[in-house]
């Protein structure tokens, strides 16, 4: 009998990020509460869901949406703030990794001060990357690193990241 050997990436979406790229955005858009404002930050993969929504993105800052609209774009603090304060919904937050360094927090998106983040809520921060980003960490931690201690400890521990079409991983969230 010939033996017959099939090739099954270690990790779903690793040798196509941009396939999980595609994916995590189909998934996040389809799974929106419609009542919901979303703070969506900065990277190739956030911008992804963006396009999906058929929206604007500030490739490098954070914009607004609510309802298939957006609220504002490049947002700083005080106009996140602004926005939380009267939002009738739920708030959420969607990060990305950043590459290489590995950060949630504090590189690239100090948008999502401590203020922002506390407003938002620690449970509603959606996480999003391709498993070949968190697989290129090598098994190093996810970094945060916002300035505010307190903040940095009740963000550690492991966290869920959506990886692609209803896939997650448990990842390490640690201090940098």
């Amino acid at each position: 009998m010939k033996d017959i050997t099939c090739n099954i990436p270690r990790l779903a979406g690793a040798r196509t990020p941009d396939l999980a790229i595609a994916e995590i955005a189909a998934w996040q858009v389809e799974t929106l509460n419609p009542e919901g404002t979303y703070l969506i930050g900065p990277g190739s993969t956030t911008a992804a869901i963006m396009a999906e929504l058929a929206l604007p993105n500030t490739l490098l800052g954070v914009d607004v949406v609510r309802d298939g609209e957006v609220l504002a774009t490049d947002a700083d603090e005080q106009r996140l703030l602004q926005i939380l304060a009267t939002a009738p919904g739920p708030a959420f937050m969607v990060v990305t990794v950043i590459g290489g360094q590995g950060h949630l927090f504090g590189r690239g998106n100090q948008q999502f001060s401590p203020a922002v983040i506390r407003a938002v809520g620690l449970d509603n921060i959606i996480v999003v990357a391709a498993k070949a980003k968190i697989t290129a960490l090598e098994g190093r931690p996810l970094l945060v690193d916002t300035n505010d201690t307190a903040l940095d400890r009740a963000l550690c521990g492991y966290r869920r990241i959506n990886t692609g079409y209803d896939d997650y991983v448990l990842y390490r969230v640690a201090t940098s």
